[in-house]
């Protein structure tokens, strides 16, 4: 009908684009529904950043990805908990651990699971010259009441200590911070960005509960050993991305090889591309660790 009529901006024309337009929307949808068919994607999702080996330069850059993944979650109108963040000596962190809150968080967010690189001009360097820093980051499941998840009372220690940081005066007057040990795993969490202990006892359980259960599942599919491994090699060799700032400007995914030439928006959170091309590849089985340049 909008051939015959033979004009761009007829009514059939325009009622032709809006349903292509509709119907490529409701496939797009369908689509990201498949390739967030885990069965823990639809849950919130609890985030950790580290930085790597080199000071000021890697805290500084644990910091920027810290709020790349802030701004990400706002940018998709999640809400964000900070459970515990050590400010670096200087510049930057040396360490944050987030909630992230909101349907499908996890299964956009597993996609951002390991070690991210930055090549830039260094800031803190009076010469000037190019450095290379490494952060690495973990995703865990915020998995709820409904997921069974058994912690034995005698297995952890909790000690109180107060906290540092900004937080104001009665933050860091009282011995509200909480920081548990699991004795048998050896996994150490903490939280001290509430003023009340209960609260931050409260989120650190949330945490460890995270923690052992993301364990548990890697050890049922054999692959704990392959885990412990991306947690150590912090450092050349094992990105998942790098993010290149001089002498060009590019980011790029080694497991897809995406390639975004906009560093600034993709420092902001317009990390989709990624994690929509990563998602798709583990659907196809082809989201394999491709070695960086």
């Amino acid at each position: 009908m909008a051939e015959e009529e033979g004009a761009e901006d007829s009514e059939a024309a325009l009622e032709t684009e809006t349903a292509l337009k509709a119907a490529g929307e409701e496939v797009d949808e369908k689509e990201l529904r498949v390739m967030l068919s885990g069965e823990y994607d639809g849950l919130g999702a609890i985030v950790t950043v580290h930085p790597g080996a080199g000071g000021m330069e890697a805290q500084d850059w644990a910091e920027m990805l810290l709020r790349l993944y802030l701004r990400w979650a706002e940018r998709h109108s999640f809400t964000t908990e900070m459970a515990d963040l050590q400010p670096g000596e200087g510049a930057g962190i040396k360490s944050a651990t987030f909630e992230v809150d909101g349907e499908y968080a996890y299964g956009y967010l597993k996609a951002e699971a390991g070690i991210h690189r930055l090549v830039r001009i260094s800031p803190y360097d009076s010469n000037a010259r190019r450095h290379t820093s490494f952060a690495s980051v973990f995703v865990f499941p915020a998995i709820d009441d409904t997921v069974e998840v058994i912690i034995n009372p005698a297995d952890l220690r909790v000690d109180t200590f107060r906290a540092s940081g900004a937080g104001g005066q009665h933050v860091n007057k009282t011995d509200s911070a909480v920081r548990m040990t699991h004795i048998p795993s050896g996994i150490v969490v903490s939280c001290q960005n509430e003023r009340s202990q209960h609260k931050n006892r409260a989120m650190a359980m949330k945490i460890l509960r995270a923690r052992l259960f993301e364990l548990e599942e890697r050890k049922k599919r054999e692959e704990l050993e392959k885990f412990s491994k991306e947690k150590k090699d912090i450092a050349w060799g094992s990105q998942i991305r790098s993010y290149v700032l001089q002498p060009y400007r590019m980011v790029k995914d080694h497991r897809t090889g995406v390639e975004i030439g906009n560093t600034d928006a993709v420092l902001d959170g317009a990390i989709d591309p990624f994690i929509e091309a990563y998602l798709m590849g583990v659907r196809k089985g082809d989201a394999g660790e491709i070695p960086p340049d």
